[in-house]
């Protein structure tokens, strides 16, 4: 799908869809109203037919009179101020009305060059379908192909590169949501291995993947624990996108779960339990987004992404509850539940991550159901002891329109994860058991300014909410590309100087 710049009217404009955002009562809006006189009354007219009052995402579509475009579709945006995540989920909203349509006009909530992006993401992200499997008559007819953003200058300065850098995002994040969406029996971890190295080819990321011997020779021996029921291999990649011209850029590692498949181990998961289990890798989706991201847009930050990738199955070799491994820091893990494979996994990965010396650790991870129970299924997990950065990210998730609820690392729970016969256990007691996840982790970081999101609930949803699709939903990059952004904004006004 093309997202362009149009100095059309909106009385002149080619397009099979004319959307327009309302707040508030839709008579009084100058573009409505224009539209009106152009139909002789009759959009006011289906206006009050159909009762719509602009309440926030109620919308109204109908055939266009007196205009070039062919269709109407006037979108309710409720009342507040025109942010970048309204226009954001406005244009999302448009373009997911208008799939089957070919060419769609939308009118910017304002002409800078943030919302002009906001709405280049919207639309991108709105217009995104997963197809792949698709034949014959279930396989769509048409699709969007051309978004006109109109603006009285298409040559007001920034307005092309908000357009570019809108579009760059979103495809990251539809990029996200493809590998979530794929089937475990073509995305195991040595294809979502290849996709991120092929990716990181593309943009001129240095990318390496390690095998079962290098994990072996690092000594992750409680990733590895997780593999030893399954037969696909295990692989940990690192991709490193370095700013050029940048000196001493911030960095930022970003690390993922990448489970490919979660059938729970030998503590196995009941069948409906198992039946989504394919979005296990989530995090790592958002791992590769990020980065993919930060590329495109040139980001003067040094960004890694690593993620751990595994499937976690019942083979002869499966490892047990009661087993006892070493982790790559040294410290032994006692296995209690089988089914709570990734914060083994993200453990030898945060450690490995910690060596980098980053600035700030952040890891991605559909990690406990619990943290779904207390933040249902559109809010995101997030847990540090760092303030600066938990204030950093809330601001960035906040403009973007990403859900975030801070939890407390609560060392009272400490003592659930004590063992009688290891240094750990590496679960605790059911109560509480998103924080004591958070404080096994916590174990592996060291003194590194680190950060857990728990994105179980909005990396894989049961139905469209705001601009998340049904099914795989990309939920991280946003804030994550966000805040890489922000945390760059000195190094770049240093440049640039």
């Amino acid at each position: 799908m093309k997202v362009t710049l149009s100095t059309d009217s909106i009385a002149n404009v080619k397009a099979d869809l004319l959307a327009i955002g309302v707040a508030g009562r839709p008579g009084r809006h100058p573009l409505v109203q224009t539209l009106d006189k152009k139909s002789r009354g009759r959009l006011k007219e289906q206006v009050r037919l159909e009762k719509f009052d602009g309440s926030a995402g109620t919308t109204l579509r109908t055939a266009a009179s007196g205009i070039s475009a062919k269709q109407i579709l006037l979108v309710g945006l409720g009342a507040g101020d025109d942010t970048e995540s309204r226009a954001q989920t406005f244009a999302s909203t448009v373009a997911r009305v208008a799939r089957d349509f070919g060419t769609v006009a939308i009118v910017p909530l304002a002409e800078t060059p943030a919302l002009v992006r906001a709405t280049a993401t919207g639309a991108t992200l709105g217009a995104y379908r997963y197809t792949r499997y698709l034949t014959g008559d279930r396989l769509p007819k048409r699709s969007l192909s051309t978004v006109k953003v109109l603006v009285k200058d298409r040559r007001a300065e920034g307005l092309r590169e908000a357009v570019d850098a809108g579009v760059a995002v979103a495809e990251s994040v539809n990029h996200a949501r493809d590998l979530v969406n794929a089937p475990p029996n073509d995305l195991h971890p040595t294809a979502l291995a290849a996709f991120a190295a092929e990716q990181s080819k593309a943009l001129g990321i240095d990318c390496k993947v390690f095998d079962k011997k290098a994990l072996d020779k690092m000594g992750m021996q409680l990733f590895l624990a997780v593999n030893r029921g399954s037969s696909q291999p295990p692989k940990m990649v690192h991709m490193t996108y370095r700013p050029e011209g940048v000196a001493n850029p911030p960095k930022v590692v970003f690390v993922g779960k990448g489970l490919t498949f979660d059938a729970g181990g030998l503590c196995i998961k009941p069948p409906k339990s198992m039946l989504e289990m394919k979005c296990d890798m989530a995090g790592a989706a958002t791992t590769i987004g990020v980065v993919l991201a930060a590329a495109r847009l040139k980001v003067p930050v040094e960004v890694h992404g690593i993620v751990g990738s595994t499937e976690n199955m019942l083979g002869a070799d499966a490892y047990r509850p009661g087993d006892v491994f070493p982790s790559k820091d040294g410290k032994s893990v006692e296995i209690i539940n089988t089914d709570a494979e990734g914060r083994l996994v993200l453990a030898d990965c945060l450690a490995y991550a910690r060596e980098l010396a980053p600035d700030f650790l952040i890891d991605h991870a559909t990690l406990t159901g619990a943290c779904m129970i207390a933040l249902g299924p559109w809010t995101s997990g997030l847990f540090t002891d760092d303030e600066e950065l938990a204030t950093r990210y809330a601001d960035a998730s906040a403009e973007v329109g990403e859900s975030f609820w801070r939890l407390p690392l609560n060392p009272d729970l400490k003592s659930m994860l004590k063992s009688d016969i290891a240094d750990l256990k590496h679960t605790g007691d059911r109560s509480g058991g998103a924080i004591t996840a958070a404080l096994f982790l916590q174990h592996f970081v060291g003194e590194t300014r680190w950060m857990h999101l728990d994105i179980a609930g909005p990396a894989f949803a049961e139905r469209p909410h705001g601009v998340l699709p049904k099914g795989g939903t990309g939920f991280g990059v946003l804030t994550g590309v966000r805040f890489l952004e922000a945390l760059g904004a000195p190094a770049a006004a240093a440049e640039e100087a």
